[in-house]
């Protein structure tokens, strides 16, 4: 039996979809336990509740282990991460339907939901582990399993918001889903995130370059409107600790013996720093075009860039 609040919230969101075949419209199938579109491509919804849009012969990049989302879950569970959640749904604001691409377990899209009772969810991420528990985590949230890196199954500029939270993303997918007056919201972590783990633990560092890497993943597709810094400090204990490095992208480089190993020299409980940046863009302004040079024009007059707008005057400017 299929879990039912996944099934009503996938109702929900069925217009927004588009079948990763051919980019029509899905819809219900006749059977109940699947969508389809107009050219008769069918997918299964999952008995957990989420639908699967997975296509092809799968894919290069690893979703979530089971390992990995029990961490998460019970790290999140503890209420951690609660200040990076509200601060994501104080700024989505009203919304008919918010889009989390990397939803892992649906964790901070069912914050958000909480906040805005009139909107609607969709998670979309790869890792089945963590769709089991997208699929249950909020009854206005559907939970999609596709691959993040390729073309979203999700139509064009139906998205109010787009979250993307430690997770891949591609600028130009995001700008397509996302409506003409519509938000993304990027939270990466800081320098600082997670500091006083990283040696001891062995922990994937931040990269110092992440604002430029950011910049050149959502431009020119869109524009970058304000950053926000975001800090707080976690009391962990040796729990705690091996959840946060077991639920993040370390996990796949250190060995489950050598992370107890590592955990288990730890004091407790222990200050970590947690530190988030939140990126806000918006769809970039369509580029203009120049008019084109007329028939009889020289081949210079067709090179030649046409003279760009003058520059606003500063005080103190009498040129």
């Amino acid at each position: 039996m299929r879990e039912a609040s996944g099934v009503a919230a996938l109702d929900d969101v069925l217009p927004l979809l588009r079948c990763p075949h051919c980019g029509a419209q899905l819809g219900p199938d006749r059977a109940g336990d699947a969508v389809r579109c107009g050219d008769g491509h069918t997918f299964d919804v999952a008995r957990q509740g989420y639908l699967s849009l997975l296509v092809g012969q799968g894919t290069p990049h690893a979703g979530d282990t089971a390992e990995m989302v029990a961490a998460r879950e019970r790290f999140l569970g503890a209420g951690h991460f609660e200040p990076l959640a509200e601060a994501l749904a104080q700024a989505v604001g009203r919304a008919a339907y918010v889009v989390d691409v990397g939803a892992g377990t649906g964790w901070y899209l069912a914050r958000v939901l909480d906040g805005w009772p009139g909107a609607r969810g969709l998670a979309l991420d790869l890792s089945k582990p963590a769709l089991r528990r997208a699929g249950r985590a909020h009854p206005r949230l559907a939970a999609v399993a596709c691959d993040v890196w390729r073309p979203l199954p999700v139509r064009d500029a139906v998205a109010a918001v787009v979250l993307n939270v430690f997770a891949p993303r591609d600028g130009n997918e995001i700008a397509r889903v996302l409506a003409p007056e519509g938000i993304v919201l990027v939270a990466t972590p800081g320098r600082d995130h997670l500091r006083e783990l990283v040696e001891p633990l062995g922990l994937v560092g931040v990269d110092e370059h992440k604002d430029a890497r950011l910049a050149e993943r959502l431009e020119p597709a869109l524009a970058i409107a304000d950053r926000r810094e975001l800090t707080w400090t976690l009391r962990l204990d040796r729990t705690g600790a091996h959840d946060a490095a077991a639920m993040g992208p370390s996990a796949f480089h250190l060995s489950p013996a050598d992370l107890d190993e590592r955990v288990a020299a730890l004091p407790q409980p222990l200050d970590v720093t947690a530190s988030v940046t939140i990126t806000i863009a918006t769809a970039a302004a369509p580029r203009v075009q120049p008019p084109a040079p007329a028939a009889g024009a020289s081949a210079a007059d067709r090179l030649r860039s046409p003279p760009g707008p003058r520059p606003p005057r500063s005080p103190g400017d009498t040129g």
